[in-house]
Parts: C-alpha cells; sequence; structure tokens
C-alpha cells in the first residue's frame, strides 16, 4: 500500500481493484466525521487516476508535477468546491461552476475531477443541480464527495454514488501509529489520540500546529474558570467576542462541547476513553458537582448554540445565553 492511508487500507483496496477492473464510477462519496481523512483519500484517488508517471497500476508516485499539483488542491483538471467557510452554505451558483467546468475536455490529464468538500452544507438548490450532473455525467469526469454523514445528504445524491464510509481508528491504535510513524513522544501521542477520538488529521493538525492546541487549551481554561465566575463576568467575558470571526466562536464551542461531553461521560460511569485528558481531574470534578442530568442539559445546550450560530444569531448574545444556563460552582 502506498497511498499512506492510515485505517482506511480497505477503502485503497477497493478503490485499486476499480481501477484494475476497468470499473471505476463516475461518483465517490466519502463520508465520515471531520479529520477523518476525507479529503486526503479523495485526492489519493484523484492521483491515482491521473499520475503520468505511477510506479504501478493505482499506485501515484506522489513526487511528479502532477500529484503535488492535486495534493495542492491547483491542478488544471481538478476542481475544487467547498463552502466559504466551514459551517457555511454551498450555493448553487458554485454547482453551475463546477459543471461548466467539467463539461470542458481535460487540459493535460486522463480524467476531469470534480471535489465537493463537505457537501452536506450545500443547500437543497446546490444539490438539486448537482442531480444532472450524477445522472448524466461526461466521459472521463468523476466526481467525489465528501460529508460527515450519507444521511445529511439528498437519497437520490446517495443512490448515485459509490458509498465508502470512514471510520477513526482505536484510541490506542492511533498512539502507537502516532509514535512510529511520526516520532511523537508517548505522552503526546495519547493526548493527541484521545483529544482527536482517533481521526489521524485531526491527530496530526495539532500535532503539526501548535497554535491549534494552545487556543484549544485556551478555551477550555476559559470553561473552567468560567464555571466559578458570576454572571457578570460571565457577560464581560462574552462582550469580548461581538466582533470576533464566526469559525473562531464555533471551533470554541466545540471545544466547551467536548469538555461537557467528557463531563456527561464521568458523570454516568462510562468506560469510555475522554477526550480532554489535560483536565480529566477537573472533568471529574464538575461531573461530581453537578451530576449526569445537568451535564447532559449543558451537552445539549452547547449543540443547540452551534445549530444557532450556523442561523447567523448575534454572536455576543449567543455567547451571553450559552454561558449564563451553564452551572455556576460556589454560588447558589
Amino acid at each position: 500500500m502506498t497511498w499512506d492511508m492510515l485505517g482506511h487500507e480497505w477503502a485503497e483496496t477497493l478503490l485499486r481493484k476499480h481501477m484494475a477492473h476497468g470499473d471505476v464510477r463516475h461518483a465517490y462519496l466519502f463520508t465520515g466525521p471531520p479529520g477523518v481523512g476525507r479529503r486526503s483519500l479523495a485526492l489519493r484517488f484523484a492521483q491515482a487516476l491521473n499520475c503520468p508517471q505511477p510506479t504501478a497500476l493505482g499506485e501515484p508516485c506522489r513526487q511528479c508535477r502532477t500529484c503535488t499539483q492535486i495534493e495542492a488542491m491547483q491542478h488544471a483538471d481538478l476542481s475544487v468546491v467547498a463552502a466559504e467557510s466551514v459551517g457555511g452554505v454551498l450555493k448553487v451558483d458554485a454547482i453551475r461552476e463546477l459543471q461548466h467546468s467539467l463539461s470542458l475536455t481535460a487540459y493535460q490529464s486522463p480524467y476531469r475531477v470534480g471535489l465537493l468538500l463537505r457537501f452536506e452544507e450545500a443547500n437543497a438548490s446546490a444539490q438539486n443541480a448537482l442531480l444532472k450532473t450524477l445522472e448524466e455525467a461526461p466521459e472521463k469526469v468523476i466526481l467525489l464527495l465528501t460529508a460527515d454523514e450519507a444521511e445529511n445528504l439528498l437519497p437520490t445524491i446517495v443512490s448515485r454514488c459509490e458509498v465508502l464510509r470512514l471510520r477513526p481508528l482505536g484510541i490506542d491504535a492511533l498512539e502507537q501509529a502516532l509514535a512510529d510513524h511520526w516520532s511523537v513522544p508517548a505522552e503526546e501521542a495519547r493526548l493527541l489520540a484521545h483529544l482527536s477520538g482517533g481521526r489521524v488529521g485531526a491527530a496530526l493538525a495539532h500535532w503539526q500546529e501548535p497554535d491549534l492546541r494552545s487556543k484549544r487549551s485556551e478555551w477550555l481554561q476559559d470553561l473552567i474558570d468560567l464555571l466559578t465566575e458570576p454572571l457578570r463576568a460571565r457577560f464581560a467575558y462574552a462582550e469580548r467576542f461581538k466582533t470576533t470571526e464566526r469559525e473562531t466562536i464555533r471551533q470554541g464551542l466545540q471545544v466547551w462541547l467536548s469538555f461537557w461531553r467528557d463531563v456527561l461521560l464521568a458523570a454516568s460511569g462510562a468506560q469510555v476513553p475522554l477526550v480532554n485528558l489535560e483536565c480529566e481531574a477537573e472533568i471529574h470534578s464538575v461531573a461530581q458537582a453537578v451530576g449526569m442530568q445537568t451535564a447532559l442539559r449543558c451537552t445539549t445546550d452547547l449543540q443547540t448554540a452551534l445549530a444557532r450560530l450556523d442561523n447567523n444569531l448575534n454572536r455576543q448574545m449567543l455567547l451571553e445565553v450559552t454561558l449564563m444556563d451553564l452551572p455556576r460552582l460556589g454560588y447558589p
């Protein structure tokens, strides 16, 4: 195996068989949680389809100009479509532009590839517009879609794709892989494996970009501190974010959600690995103080807050409501 898709070797085998048998589908859908490797697998497949000097059938060299441009998503015969930001909306105009691009003859490769990232963010009009291309795909055109779950797309889209459902690695397996393949120190590998929930891409992103870990730690510490603060301190904290970019707020709420999920697990006594090992003591302390029902409510409230953020709700007000509803430890 040469695609370096840790945990997804079965998917590589399947895709290579399609190539070997001349049975490449016109559309593939790669599903799974963010950071699990959906985009990476799609790009490896695009490289395998178009590499001009493969080391063997289905084995891209990953070093030629074509492979490096595809890896960077800048190849002339690769059209990438996605919402402008994570959690945004992919609109029909982007699909129409893609359809025009795919109608052209490949510039320098055997296949034109359309890569549609996070397609669950496509609105109904955009999804319906794609159906025509899926039903009448031009010759030598391959569509590669990624999404969190097939159930979040129109059934008619899913039925016209070969669906590959990607799953995270086991925590222990990822911890070992990080140490063996990327020389991550043992304790750091353990923390990253838990933090990512077994998602290789998420673990590597936090390892290779220390700023991500730093910001995550700041959000966690802010939450822990705010749990013992009165409402006026919480409102002052929320005011700091009235002009902050929506994506930054989203990342913070996702970190807080992971904390409360850990608290819920600890309060319920579930024998499931925690995500935020670096604050394990605080998680158990909060779980003991608030109990399972409150932990469940806080988890649900944060899920609701993330959904409301997508609806362009005022960011400061959203944080104020979220913080107001959190328990106040040490206060009546």
